[in-house]
Order: C-alpha cells, then sequence, then structure tokens
C-alpha cells in the first residue's frame, strides 16, 4: 500500500514539473528591433553555397528551444543589409542577409601601422567574447560533414580560411567565436564566424542556408521572413522593406511549397544540398504557359536543374534550356527592339534602350509557377530593371554566365512580396504585400 502511494505521489510531481516547463518555455520568446540599410551586392551568393548538410538533426534541436522573435526595417537597392550589434560590448556590423551562404562573416580591421581601418569594421580586441579557434577544434578539420571551407593553419596555430567566389573576390581570415547582442538582457550564445581581414567587400555576410554552421541554424531560428520593396529606375533613392525573424504576423495569407530533401550520401557534383530548393512547375509569359519541361527544374543525374530561392543574388537565372525558352518568346514579342551586342554584367543580354513601359506593356505580366499550384505573379511594370542610364534589361540571365548549373529566383523578382523560410517544416511561403514604405 506505502509503495502505491509512492508511486502516486511520484507521478503528481513528474507532471506538476512538466506543467511548470511547459508553462516556462511558452513566455520565454522575446522581441527586438534593429536598422538595416543596403548596397549594391558585388558578387552572387549562389556560387558560395558549396557544403553538405546535417539537417535533420537541426530540426529535433530546434523542436526543443525557444524560439526567437524580432521585428527590423531595411532599405533596398540591390542587396538587403543588416546591422547586427556584436561582441561585447557590441560594434554595428554591416552584413548581407544571404539565404545562399552557410559561413557568416564580419569584416575585422587589420591593424597596420599609420594605416587606420574602416571605421565599419569589428574590433577584436574591444570585444570580451571574442576568441579564435585554434587549429586543433574539429571545424579546422580538412573534412568535416557540411562544411567543406578551406581551412588550414596558420603562422600562429589558428584556425585560418580563404574562399575565392566565382566573380573572382576573395574573403579570407580565422574562424572565431563571438556573440551577438541582440538586446542589453539578452545575446546569442557565441557563434562561430569568420573574422575576415582580406576581403574586397565593404560588408560581411550573415549566411542562412541550411547549413549546420549558418546563423539560422546556430542560432536555433525556426523561421524568417522579409518584404522586398519596389526599388524606383534610381538606385540612389532606396526603399524601405520588412524583415521578421520568428513568427510573422502576415503568415496567414503565405501559400506554402514544400522544400526538396536531398539524402547526405547524395553528393552530386552539381548540387547544393543546403539551398532552399522548390519545386517549379513551368513559367508563364503574357499568359501563354512556355513549352518548357518541368525536368528543366529538377536536379538530374549530375544534381543540375535545381531551383533555388535566393535573397543574396540580385536577378533571376535559368538554365540553358530554360533561358532560350524565356528569351525566344521575348524575341517574338519585342525582337526589333532589342539592343543588339549588348549585354550587362556578362549576364542579361535582353536590354532596350528606351521605353520601359512600352517594352513592359508589350511583354505582359510573367508567373513562376511552382508546386502546390504557388504562384510568383511579376507585374509588368516589373520585368525591366535600368542598369544603366536609359538602359533596361529583362531581370533574368543564363546561369552558365555566373558559372552555375541551377535555376535561381533572385531577390529582384521578389519585389513586392512576403518570402518566408520555414525550417521547422522545411517549406519556403510566399505571400502578397505592400513592401514599399516612405523614408
Amino acid at each position: 500500500m506505502a509503495s502505491c502511494s509512492s508511486i502516486f505521489v511520484l507521478i503528481l510531481l513528474i507532471t506538476f514539473l512538466n506543467f511548470l516547463y511547459v508553462s516556462s518555455a511558452k513566455k520565454s520568446t522575446f522581441s527586438m528591433k534593429f536598422p538595416l540599410t543596403s548596397t549594391p551586392l558585388s558578387h552572387n551568393s549562389s556560387s558560395k553555397a558549396l557544403f553538405l548538410s546535417s539537417l535533420m538533426a537541426n530540426t529535433k534541436t530546434m523542436s526543443r528551444v525557444p524560439s526567437l522573435n524580432y521585428k527590423s526595417t531595411f532599405k533596398y537597392s540591390m542587396a538587403l543589409i543588416i546591422t547586427l550589434p556584436i561582441g561585447t560590448p557590441p560594434q554595428n556590423q554591416q552584413m548581407v542577409l544571404d539565404t545562399g551562404s552557410q559561413l557568416s562573416w564580419i569584416q575585422c580591421h587589420k591593424k597596420i601601422p599609420k594605416i587606420p581601418p574602416p571605421s565599419t569594421s569589428f574590433d577584436p580586441s574591444l570585444s570580451s567574447s571574442f576568441s579564435v579557434l585554434r587549429c586543433s577544434h574539429p571545424m579546422c578539420k580538412p573534412r568535416i560533414p557540411d562544411f567543406t571551407l578551406p581551412t588550414s593553419c596558420d603562422q600562429n596555430k589558428l584556425c585560418h580560411y580563404s574562399y575565392f567566389y566565382a566573380d573572382g573576390t576573395l574573403a579570407e581570415g580565422n574562424l572565431v567565436h563571438e556573440k551577438i547582442t541582440l538586446s542589453r538582457s539578452q545575446s546569442t550564445p557565441p557563434l562561430i564566424l569568420g573574422c575576415a581581414t582580406e576581403t574586397d567587400d565593404a560588408e560581411g555576410i550573415l549566411g542562412m542556408n541550411l547549413g549546420r554552421f549558418s546563423f539560422a541554424s546556430q542560432a536555433k531560428v525556426q523561421k524568417f521572413s522579409y518584404c522586398v520593396p519596389i526599388r524606383q529606375g534610381n538606385h540612389s533613392v532606396k526603399p524601405i522593406g520588412t524583415f521578421y525573424l520568428g513568427q510573422n504576423p502576415n503568415s496567414r495569407t503565405f501559400r506554402y511549397v514544400n522544400l526538396l530533401t536531398f539524402p547526405q550520401s547524395q553528393r552530386l557534383p552539381n548540387l547544393d544540398p543546403l539551398a532552399y530548393t522548390v519545386g517549379m512547375a513551368g513559367i508563364k509569359i503574357g499568359g501563354k504557359r512556355l513549352n518548357i519541361s518541368t525536368k528543366v527544374f529538377r536536379p538530374n543525374a549530375g544534381g543540375s536543374g535545381q531551383t533555388i530561392v535566393d535573397s543574396g543574388t540580385t536577378y533571376t537565372f535559368l538554365v540553358e534550356e530554360a533561358y532560350n525558352k524565356v528569351r525566344e518568346e521575348i524575341v517574338r514579342l519585342v525582337g526589333p527592339r532589342l539592343k543588339k551586342s549588348y549585354v550587362y554584367g556578362g549576364a542579361l543580354d535582353m536590354c532596350f534602350d528606351s521605353h520601359p513601359m512600352e517594352i513592359g506593356q508589350l511583354i505582359g505580366d510573367m508567373t513562376l509557377q511552382f508546386e502546390n499550384r504557388v504562384e510568383i505573379l511579376i507585374n509588368k511594370e516589373r520585368m525591366l530593371d535600368e542598369v544603366e542610364s536609359g538602359i533596361h534589361c529583362v531581370g533574368i540571365g543564363r546561369s552558365e554566365s555566373l558559372g552555375i548549373a541551377s535555376n535561381i529566383i533572385g531577390n529582384f523578382h521578389q519585389q513586392n512580396k512576403w518570402v518566408e523560410f520555414d525550417l521547422r517544416n522545411r517549406r519556403v511561403g510566399f505571400g502578397k504585400g505592400e513592401c514599399t514604405r516612405q523614408v
């Protein structure tokens, strides 16, 4: 009898403790707000994602931790630039919000006598929470799962990384531990970041792909979303958009398409398993569905053909077969007005000298079609972008021009739309948005 009573008391105690744990977890969310700025992106983040994944382990972990929630605004020209307070005490750092990258890195100034450091660079000597990874750290091994960034030991036995992007730009420095301060009372645990001392870029990178060393994975972000505002022809005028880390109150109106998943053993040469890969079904221009096989939008035996949603790439890029069909239709509609022998940035070759509104009217709307009957509608007014004074180009290029074999939906064709990356449910959501706000 006494034994039964003890068991009963024990069950009551466990139930009560479980109730306290659940109640506490529900109250552990918080909300922050940060300013974001914008600048043209100097390289295509799609060419940076070259890593493998342990995604399932991340998904299980995220379900057991409190979720982060904060809202911020940003200015947009050709990239989304977030300003984050990093270190102790915090130093504001500008970083490209890049869903195509894993490694997050910041600009760390290199102390050179008689040469003052850039005012925006991070000074490690001023942060009490900064530490450098030694060569003995597992991250500095030549090969570890889902992180193939080249690393080596430098002369100080510190973990050194160097990476050349497809466009020839360089990011080089040490791998470090540092925290991001969300408020006076809240900060992330120390995260693995790159501390770049040799780079051609003015900003760092906030890596948000599916890799386990991205900011999203290390900070246990369950979802994030943004609304890219409409960019006018004058790129010096930067409209303001909105970014959410965590729950978005507009998500009830979103339409979702599931992420395509790939086994860790499926290491195909042209496949990026850490990208946000979705099932694209087709393209319509002016209400006409183009004769493009759906196989063109899916990875083939070598991994070529995946369709990626990427915040860090400006324009949309299509593999050869899809691009040729799009160009064929554009030529049919407005061929005589094309600017001959002109290619912008080595990528965009459907360009015009003048009258962008008239050209847009002749082309009509474009619709990108996905699984689950999800669509992205690009209005005819948004088909062309002014790339030089008086010159406008259709914002679509050949993937081959980037040296890649993927279809990429860039941020230019995400204007005035909500895009949500739901890591917990492994899906991407799209919704209508009035994203442009006055400064």
